[in-house]
């Protein structure tokens, strides 16, 4: 194991209260593309990933993502944003969080040393065999996290992490390891920013391919997606007019007759 972590290290910019606005967005923008090129890196592993979890999802298994602090919050967000786009049920793709819905909105650091917490949260979802948990943290040391991973690998679930650390704890107990070296944070130790926009990116390719995959979008439309408020009820009727070549108002009709962008696809042959 390393013995400074990365996501601990010194910050490569000094004095930051005696630089200009100017000089600090610049400085996080570097540090920024840095994060993109360290995901760039992992590339090869998140494909692997992709491909073990899509035969689980396919065959009816569940995607869980747990984390604490920022990391849990990202993979709460990840999977949230699920059904609304993808139409899917909210048990398909599941974020849990160290301390619970409270831990999203305030800091419960406490939360994450439970090693246990995190088997107890999986098992209140009656977590098996066909599903899968990916464990998130930038450190890759978190014990919520680790003590999940561990328990999963003991019940015979597949596991995967998301660290920003080489050989990290949680690493030991991932079937799948993503390990998206950022190098030190621009605030020393914030794993909130670069960190945890590569963590971001990574969930975004995850959830999304994922989703692709198991047969939720149409050419490179959401067709599955839910129609809830003004905005994406005219973005359903634009993507009935593209894919069906109808005007305005057919696409409002076939939309009224069947609810889903999906029902209106597979029978408007039949109208």
């Amino acid at each position: 194991m390393n013995s400074v972590n990365v996501t601990e290290q010194e910050s490569n910019h000094k004095d930051l209260e005696k630089k200009t606005i100017a000089e600090l967005v610049d400085a996080m923008h570097f540090e920024d593309n840095n994060a993109l090129k360290a995901v760039k890196n992992v590339l090869p592993d998140v494909t692997e990933l992709i491909k073990n979890i899509v035969p689980k999802i396919r065959k009816g298994g569940r995607l869980f993502y747990i984390g604490a602090g920022t990391s849990g919050r990202l993979g709460v967000l990840d999977a949230s944003e699920c059904p609304p786009t993808f139409g899917t049920n909210p048990e398909k793709v599941v974020g849990l969080i160290a301390g619970g819905i409270p831990a999203l909105y305030s800091s419960i650091e406490i939360a994450e040393d439970d090693l246990n917490q995190a088997w107890e949260d999986l098992s209140k979802n009656k977590i098996d065999k066909n599903d899968f948990v990916i464990g998130i943290a930038a450190s890759g040391s978190t014990p919520y996290v680790v003590g999940g991973l561990k328990q999963c690998q003991a019940n015979d679930i597949s596991t995967a992490c998301i660290v920003c650390n080489k050989n990290s704890p949680l690493s030991k107990y991932a079937d799948f390891k993503i390990e998206v070296i950022v190098g030190p944070e621009f605030l020393t130790g914030s794993s909130r920013l670069k960190a945890g926009t590569a963590q971001k990116l990574i969930l975004n390719m995850i959830s999304t391919i994922s989703m692709i995959l198991d047969g939720h979008v149409k050419g490179n439309k959401m067709i599955d997606m839910q129609m809830t408020n003004e905005k994406l009820n005219k973005r359903a009727r634009r993507i009935i007019m593209e894919e069906l070549g109808v005007d305005k108002e057919k696409a409002n009709e076939l939309i009224l007759k069947h609810k889903s962008i999906r029902s209106v696809i597979d029978n408007y042959s039949n109208e």
